[in-house]
């Protein structure tokens, strides 16, 4: 019988979730319970998707900016080069407060027109109209003041984060340049602070002469007084937790994805997959901001979700090799063609428009989505049906 619904998303409520809290049973509990509540049937390739917030709450992942301040201050004898960090209040007003509170003398260098992930200093056309060439041309404050005027306001947050970084960190001079060399031209000790282009940031400024080099990735990449840490990712992927605490992108991830996997596979004796998801990777077509400010979408999953989808493009299929037959005849050979695809369609033309991303990309992406960031209360997500294709019964 001909299968009507494709991939089927849900959010799974769960209790509050405090630090000590033994996520993996919470997990567990909640995702059987809205099993059993619903009558859903388990199969093979399902997904449960917990949200990285939940499992640093768990693990009491905190830190405060004394405990930043602390360990900036022992990373940097001087003044600090504050390289390209996003405009955000969540991810970024609490890390500057910390390094505020340094002591060190900062010196902020702000990429424009926007920042890495698309928040928007200034309008592009007003930026054109100016001559101005953003590739080459380094901005002081005053500048961009006098071009750009006096109170710019983020399209949807409404904060001009030039003024409210200058409010936060009082020490601090601001600069806006594209070349991350430019910093060099105030101080050779420099804090990396974007969050793709980190690593070939971090070679480009030592190559240039820099002395101390070190990005978000260096700070609490392990405890400072007791504080949470991450030593993969320090302050990368964390978040605002009140006015003198973050919460932390969190740690042991795989250990947690293959024992709630153990379980859940014990229960429903079916393939389950598991994987923790952060932002997605999305942009938005409005604000032109690119969701992804964490450092990945997912910081661990269990093995079956391995790799990028293997599909055709069944609308080019059916526009070009198949356009000549009867409907019928064109869904019995749509059939057979997905049925007999190659393991790895990489190159062909049946794959044209198909975007070659990883499953855990993918899948993140949805999960953030079906969660939101408000007040849902569905920190877990159950995802069926995305490994199926149109062949499958």
């Amino acid at each position: 019988m001909k299968r009507h619904i494709g991939t089927v998303t849900r959010g799974i409520r769960t209790p509050i979730v405090k630090t000590g809290d033994d996520l993996v049973e919470i997990v567990y509990d909640s995702v059987t319970s809205a099993i059993e509540s619903e009558n859903i049937q388990m199969h093979d390739k399902d997904v449960v998707c917990v949200t990285e917030s939940l499992f640093a709450r768990a693990q009491g992942n905190y830190a405060t900016t004394e405990q930043i301040a602390k360990d900036v201050a022992n990373k940097f004898p001087d003044e600090v080069g504050v390289l390209f960090p996003i405009l955000s209040r969540n991810r970024f007003s609490a890390i500057l407060k910390g390094l505020a509170a340094s002591g060190r003398k900062l010196h902020i260098l702000l990429a424009y027109p926007s920042d890495e992930v698309g928040n928007h200093l200034m309008d592009l056309k007003h930026l054109y109209s100016t001559g101005i060439n953003p590739y080459t041309t380094v901005l002081e404050e005053a500048d961009y003041r006098r071009m750009f005027g006096e109170e710019v306001k983020h399209t949807f947050t409404g904060i001009d984060y030039v003024t409210l970084y200058k409010e936060i960190a009082p020490n601090c001079e601001i600069h806006f340049a594209n070349d991350p060399k430019a910093i060099l031209n105030y101080t050779k000790d420099i804090l990396v602070c974007s969050i793709h282009t980190r690593e070939a940031v971090k070679e480009e400024l030592k190559a240039a002469g820099a002395n101390i080099v070190l990005g978000l990735d260096d700070i609490l990449n392990e405890s400072v007084d007791g504080s949470g840490y991450n030593e993969e990712f320090g302050l990368l992927g964390s978040n605002i937790s009140g006015d003198d605490k973050l919460k932390l992108f969190p740690r042991d991830n795989q250990a947690f994805v293959d024992a709630l996997q153990e379980k859940l596979i014990a229960y429903s004796q079916k393939q389950i997959e598991v994987m923790i998801y952060g932002d997605g990777a999305f942009k938005d077509p409005v604000g032109k901001i690119w969701e992804l400010a964490d450092p990945v979408v997912s910081p661990a999953y269990t093995s079956g979700l391995e790799g990028t989808p293997n599909e055709i493009k069944m609308k080019y299929v059916a526009d070009t090799e198949f356009q000549g037959l009867s409907k019928e005849e064109m869904e019995e050979a749509m059939l057979q063609r997905i049925n007999a695809k190659q393991a790895d369609l990489t190159g062909t033309n049946d794959t044209l428009g198909t975007t070659p991303r990883r499953l855990t990309d993918l899948l993140g992406s949805l999960a953030d989505l079906t969660s939101g960031s408000g007040d849902k209360g569905t920190p877990v997500v159950y995802i069926q049906g995305y490994f199926d294709n149109y062949a499958s019964l």
